[in-house]
């Protein structure tokens, strides 16, 4: 899976305005077999994207072709269900780098941040605005500045501040996972184990 550096995204976006939107949901559980993280996009949404024939549903907001971008906007508690990785995986392998919601599952905010997916926490105000902005106008866009914590609605101009974890973010913004974070203070731990003073 690639690990993008954030910055500033900005990209048109794809509504799903349901709440409580579960991770079975996200990647059913008959497609958790594989142990790698690689090629969960294509089954994102699995049941919703496809009858039981295997056809696209022309119903689904993934398969309207006036919705496109990187941006996904969902309804409030996002991720619960199961704390499977799969679904934060699912997520970065369709492409999305960004998810804007007004509640996430704890474990699934988590998760995403882990697979370079930016999980924004907004009011019921900005996102029953930014979902009415895309149904007039689906080429509506939202810029998401990671650096600093604002998200924004291009269409109508309202922004909104996020919250993230300080450690994540920085993470995010150098485009590091917890491994390589800590590598990249390889030599801080040496000289600590050392007995070395800062």
């Amino acid at each position: 899976m690639p690990k993008h550096k954030f910055n500033i995204v900005t990209s048109t976006c794809v509504p799903l305005p349901y709440d409580n939107i579960d991770t079975d949901r996200i990647i059913p559980a008959r497609f958790l077999k594989s142990t790698t993280r690689e090629g969960f996009g294509e089954n994102l949404f699995r049941d919703w994207r496809y009858d039981s024939d295997g056809n696209l549903r022309p119903d689904c907001p993934l398969n309207d072709p006036r919705y496109s971008g990187c941006i996904l906007v969902a309804g409030k508690n996002f991720g619960c269900g199961s704390s499977r990785e799969h679904a934060a995986w699912a997520i970065a392998d369709y492409g999305f780098r960004v998810v804007i919601s007004t509640f996430f599952a704890d474990i699934h905010r988590n998760n995403e941040l882990n697979s370079f997916v930016l999980p924004v926490v907004v009011s019921e105000e900005f996102i029953n605005d930014l979902f009415d902005s895309i149904d007039r106008n689906p080429a509506t866009k939202v810029s998401v500045d990671l650096p600093k914590q604002t998200v924004t609605n291009l269409e109508t101009g309202q922004s909104e501040t996020f919250e993230i974890n300080s450690y994540k973010k920085q993470c995010l913004i150098e485009g590091l996972d917890d491994i390589e974070y800590l590598l990249s203070h390889r030599e801080d731990i040496i000289n600590y184990e050392n007995g070395n003073k800062f």
